[in-house]
């Protein structure tokens, strides 16, 4: 019995939401004294391989199989899946996991359906024993269901994003590395991507990454609301973050919004400014250690969820927030 997880590499090795993944396939196997594989498909260059395979085993991976193929250079789904579960049949793997990125879903999707097993999507928690109980997002993540999946099967499970923290394993590995070409038919490249283009520079990061973000919702007011936001994710040393609202009404760019249709953050402190906390925003925030709500309802429900709250209105609290700050500092 072992765990395999889908892993997607990225420009400088494993993306981070697969080492989240990593990290949550360790906590399962650890509880069922199983070994973590991982598999990893398609063409990666050096000198990422080496960054990759050396961080897997960094998070514990007892090996590194590598799916290769000229019909794997490009990416589809059904393809994918096959060398997925071909590497599943390989370990002996009793749960196959992904990251719930699109492609990580996707894949996952195909292979369950392959495999003729149900898949639990957006997992947050999972228990090993049998028989396999998994705790997942539902309703944007404003509800927690348990499901079962059956012993007479794979188990498949997509880790919902900032589930966990990536942390290394505590006694590093040295991956085996093993490569093969999978089975396919002509059906598995029906449907493939036949073109890449150049993608627009993802200005998202600075969000994702700040471990404050202030958000602001439509109690900014309108485009010219938002200075005194902004002062106060400069004085924090955070990132200004937005409701889906605000950029649809074009008040601010889409690469701040937060949401299920956004980023989803997962900062040390969130700063919720006027913003209601509907299911879809909160999808995207939920992940934040300590919250503290501005908004003149009392009865919101991002002010229900969060740690503190003050009521008032954030164009009167965030400037005085702002300048009892830059007191203090002098």
């Amino acid at each position: 019995m072992s765990v395999l997880i889908l892993v997607e590499p990225d420009a400088e090795g494993a993306a981070v939401t697969s080492l989240e993944a990593v990290t949550f396939a360790r906590g399962m196997a650890d509880s069922g004294g199983w070994p973590v594989h991982a598999v990893v498909v398609g063409p990666v260059d050096e000198p990422a391989w080496t960054a990759l395979v050396d961080q897997l085993g960094a998070y514990g991976v007892a090996s590194v199989r590598h799916a290769q193929g000229e019909e794997l250079s490009a990416y589809a789904a059904a393809a994918w899946a096959a060398a997925l579960v071909e590497a599943a049949g390989a370990v002996s793997a009793r749960v196959l996991l992904a990251s719930g990125t699109p492609r990580g879903n996707e894949i996952l999707a195909h292979a369950a359906a392959r495999l003729d097993v149900a898949m639990a999507a957006n997992a947050v928690a999972a228990d090993s024993a049998s028989p396999l109980v998994v705790s997942r997002q539902v309703v944007g993540g404003a509800a927690l269901e348990e499901m079962r999946l059956s012993d007479s099967g794979v188990g498949i499970v997509s880790v919902a994003g900032h589930a966990c923290e990536p942390v290394a394993a505590p006694s590093p590995s040295v991956p085996e590395v093993v490569t093969f070409s999978p089975e396919l038919s002509p059906a598995d490249l029906v449907a493939r991507v036949a073109r890449v283009e150049p993608a627009p520079p993802d200005e998202s990061a600075a969000l994702t990454s700040a471990r404050v973000v202030v958000g602001a919702g439509r109690g900014a007011g309108g485009p010219d609301g938002f200075k005194d936001l902004l002062s106060l994710a400069e004085l924090v040393g955070g990132a200004l973050g937005v409701s889906r609202v605000v950029t649809s009404l074009g008040w601010r760019p889409h690469h701040e919004q937060v949401g299920q249709t956004g980023s989803r953050i997962a900062p040390d402190l969130y700063i919720p400014c006027g913003i209601s906390g509907a299911i879809q925003h909160w999808a995207g925030c939920q992940s934040a250690k300590t919250i503290i709500a501005i908004n003149t309802d009392e009865d919101a429900p991002m002010v229900t969820r969060a740690d503190y709250a003050v009521i008032g209105d954030l164009h009167e609290v965030v400037p005085a927030i702002n300048d009892e700050l830059r007191r203090r500092r002098g």
